[in-house]
Formats: C-alpha cells, sequence, structure tokens
C-alpha cells in the first residue's frame, strides 16, 4: 500500500477549513496507488457525514496539477461520471499539505472489479467516447508527460538492469514507436484529453452499466486511439497469457464506435497503438521495479506482465474490428 507522506489529524483538520464541508472525523490511507498519497477523508456537517478522497501528489508539480483537476471539473460539470474537485473560497482546487500540493475530491459510489465482464467493458467503452467528446472544448494543452519522450528517457534509466534479450525488445519496441509517431499516419490521427491510465482499478461500478472513472493523474492531451488502446489492454485481456479476448474486446469497440466512430486511419494505426499502450506501462513498471522510492507502503507491480502483453502485441497484430 503506498503512502508516502503521513500526516497527523490536527494538519489535515487545518487543512480542510478553507473548504467549509465540515468538521474531520476519520482518514486513513487508500491501498491502490504508487505515485501519490491517497485517503479516505470523512467529515461531518449537520450530523451528516460524507466520505472525500485526499491526494497528497508525490510526483506532479503545482504548475502541472491546473490541467487535471480543470480536466475533472469541467468533465463534472459536463454530468460525466467522474470526481468533483472542490475549491476553497477563493478557487483553489489545490493547496499545501506538509509542503506538497493536495485536494479533496467527491467520493464516487461502487468499487472496482477484478473480473470484468463483457457487459463492463461495453459500458467502459461507452463512457470513454463519451468523456473524450465532452473533453473537446477543453482548453488545456498538457501533452501526455508519460509519453514518447518519457519512455526514451525511460529506457536509458532501466536498460542497464535487463538482460541482454530483454534490453534488446525494449530497444527495439521504442525504436518503432519513434519511428511510427514521426509518420503522416500517426501524425493525423484525432487526439484530446484523454484519460490515458483507464485499468480496471480505475473504474468504479454500482452496476455494469454504471462505470465512475477515477485517478486522472495521468491525464493528457494524446490521441484518443491511444486511450483506447491502454485501455484494450487492461479490460480485454486473458491474465495469465496477456492474449486479447474477442467477446470483451468487441464489447468495448463497439461500444465506443457507437458513440464516437473509428475510421480507416484508426484501423491501420491500431496495432501500433495496441505496443505503444504496452510499452508505456511496462517501461513504468520497470522503472518502479528497478528504482523504486521509498514508501511507507509500496508493492511494485510484476513489469512481466506489460512484457508479456507487448510480445503478444507484436507476434499477433489484432485488427481493430472484431465484431464491427
Amino acid at each position: 500500500m503506498a503512502v508516502f507522506t503521513n500526516i497527523t489529524h490536527e494538519q489535515l483538520s487545518a487543512w480542510l477549513k478553507p473548504l467549509n464541508l465540515g468538521a474531520l472525523v476519520e482518514f486513513k490511507g487508500i491501498a491502490s496507488g504508487i505515485e501519490n498519497s491517497n485517503f479516505f477523508v470523512t467529515l461531518e456537517n449537520n450530523h451528516i457525514q460524507t466520505t472525500y478522497v485526499l491526494t497528497i501528489f508525490e510526483v506532479l508539480t503545482a504548475e502541472q496539477l491546473p490541467f487535471y483537476l480543470d480536466l475533472m471539473q469541467h468533465l463534472a460539470l459536463k454530468n460525466l461520471p467522474v470526481p468533483r474537485p472542490f475549491a476553497d473560497a477563493q478557487g483553489q482546487l489545490f493547496r499545501p499539505l506538509t509542503g506538497k500540493p493536495a485536494c479533496l475530491v467527491s467520493k464516487l459510489d461502487g468499487a472496482d472489479t477484478n473480473a470484468p465482464t463483457s457487459a463492463h467493458c461495453a459500458s467502459v467503452g461507452q463512457t470513454l467516447a463519451k468523456m473524450h467528446l465532452a473533453a473537446q472544448d477543453f482548453t488545456g494543452t498538457q501533452p501526455n508527460l508519460r509519453g514518447l519522450d518519457w519512455w526514451i528517457e525511460m529506457e536509458n534509466q532501466v536498460a542497464s538492469f535487463l538482460p541482454d534479450h530483454i534490453a534488446t525488445l525494449l530497444t527495439d519496441e521504442v525504436a518503432t514507436q519513434k519511428a511510427f509517431f514521426a509518420t503522416p499516419a500517426y501524425t493525423n490521427l484525432p487526439s484530446g484529453a484523454g484519460h490515458c491510465d483507464l485499468f480496471v482499478d480505475n473504474v468504479l461500478f454500482a452496476n455494469p452499466q454504471t462505470p465512475a472513472f477515477i485517478d486522472f493523474y495521468f491525464a493528457g492531451v494524446d490521441k484518443w486511439l491511444f486511450d483506447l488502446a491502454v485501455t484494450v489492454n487492461d479490460w480485454c485481456i486473458d491474465r495469465t497469457t496477456g492474449e486479447l479476448l474477442e467477446s470483451h474486446t468487441s464489447a468495448l469497440l463497439n461500444a465506443y464506435h457507437a458513440v464516437n466512430p473509428l475510421t480507416s486511419a484508426d484501423y491501420a494505426a491500431w496495432p501500433y497503438m495496441l505496443r505503444a499502450a504496452a510499452l508505456r506501462f511496462w517501461i513504468s513498471r520497470l522503472y518502479d521495479f528497478y528504482r523504486t522510492r521509498d514508501a511507507q507502503m509500496l508493492t511494485p507491480k510484476d513489469p512481466a506482465h506489460f512484457e508479456r502483453i507487448l510480445k503478444c502485441r507484436r507476434a499477433q497484430p489484432q485488427p481493430l474490428w472484431i465484431a464491427l
């Protein structure tokens, strides 16, 4: 469980006062996440207790945060099922807590699932398409900070830890993606603000038809198709082999396509986007595994999982449409 920053009841109570949401009852660390310190925070106002989510940002800076919080606010005001950040009287969505930026957001109903069905996948695909369209008029411009430039930088930092055959695979895929990103086929794909980390543990369900998207702190302006590929690579796979499940993939893509139609250009780029999405998280997990930060509660995720997925996508390029 990752909590990098310890806080006291007194520190948090003082930080919460400008929000005027009530008196602090209790707080506790949240197990998921390896980039931020997250807590459930229960407040009482007029004898009614409400639970929120507090995030203390360990990596993101005060200069970067407005993009993420403004995007969440933009989507929430368009009735998308995302956490809404709370501002103080001056309109500030985040303020320092123990010297680090922190924010409080609404806690959404439901729980994540570790066994998604095709019904879950369909509702996620539909909601992701709605989110992409809803963000078209969002004015934030921050790129995906875990994009190609970061892959190249991280390759240099982790390659020396890897066996030769694994380092060769990493180098080859980074080079392949660098070449593809330079082509008109990539450049002309539609882009906009996306979640870029829509894994199964970042979606909550009250029932399979009502997904709520959380944890937007890897969001960025990127190709919609990349955001879709990240989602498919986690929601639609056999978790032992990394292979795509036809029923799940078809459900998610059909539902997305019904709201935000995909094109022949998307079709051509899809195999590369699935590989790019696998590469992004393989590199991230390699870095966390070999160069782990100290933390009170942290278990690095297995990099071999996304290594398997990348090998699958390289060996058997998947068409965009399975049942469209």
